[in-house]
């Protein structure tokens, strides 16, 4: 199996921390202030028809924000990724719900060697205010059939507090951001809420370093969630049981390859379907 070939890692590395967000004004003005100081604050816009964007730079005036090219949160973390020159990168969500207190701990996670740090609620020191019973036991099955199948020893799949080294982006083989939208009005596949599960079962299926961070999850400040449970809970099966098949080309990998086939991803996605 060859080894991917990383460049060498810093020890003292500029970090760069990629938010999404979507008419989220309310929240980014109680959660900007508090980001500790850090080398980038990227802010992917999601078409905000709120003030956000006008909100976001009043009280960060050195955030840089850009619009994301099509819709879905795994679009707008890849026009972010894109858009990142620091060393490592934290993937933050600007509803209120992840503690920003908590990044310091992520990034030493890394400096001690890991490839990926994956926040965890489950795991020891973690908890979460806003897991209803139902996602709880969804999160637990789903956890059970990802560690089965890729051998991993997760404890929260769903979750997407992580950080990773911005030299393993190419690994995930995200669809380009600047691929223009598609004519059928469909996601690409990592365009949407799949692209925490999908980064967590890619990473494990290219061999990369796991670390565990614990992680108390918050509930969200001001607003709706954007959750469903059971449409996302079935999203979550599915990306699962999609990425299953390319576990043995992924731990293959080299440090820059080509995202995969949508189109091979897609006609698979059609013949489980049938």
């Amino acid at each position: 199996m060859s080894q991917i070939a990383y460049p060498p890692r810093t020890t003292a590395p500029r970090v760069s921390i990629v938010i999404p967000a979507k008419d989220e004004a309310r929240n980014l003005e109680v959660v900007l202030p508090q980001l500790p100081p850090v080398h980038q604050v990227i802010l992917v816009d999601g078409h905000s028809v709120d003030d956000s964007v006008a909100t976001a730079r009043r009280v960060m005036p050195g955030i840089e924000i850009i619009e994301q090219t099509r819709s879905g949160k795994g679009n707008a973390l890849a026009c972010g990724f894109a858009a990142v020159t620091g060393d490592v990168i934290v993937m933050f969500d600007a509803d209120g719900s992840a503690d920003p207190a908590e990044i310091p701990a992520f990034v030493d996670a890394l400096l001690a060697g890991a490839d990926y740090a994956k926040g965890t609620r489950f795991g020891a020191g973690g908890r979460s205010s806003d897991i209803t019973p139902f996602r709880f036991l969804g999160n637990f099955a789903f956890n059970a059939l990802a560690n089965l199948l890729f051998r991993t020893h997760y404890t929260d799949l769903c979750y997407g507090y992580n950080a990773f080294w911005t030299s393993v982006v190419p690994v995930f083989g995200l669809p380009d951001s600047a691929l223009g939208k598609r004519k059928d009005g469909h996601f690409y596949w990592g365009d949407g809420f799949e692209i925490e599960t999908m980064l967590d079962c890619r990473v494990a299926s290219a061999k990369l370093k796991v670390t565990e961070v614990p992680s108390i999850e918050r509930r969200r400040i001001f607003g709706k969630s954007n959750l469903h449970a059971f449409h996302d809970g079935f999203r979550v099966l599915e990306t699962i049981l999609m990425e299953r098949p390319h576990v043995h080309s992924l731990a293959n990998a080299t440090a820059v390859r080509p995202a995969p086939s949508i189109v091979g991803l897609a006609q698979l996605s059609a013949r489980r379907s049938s």
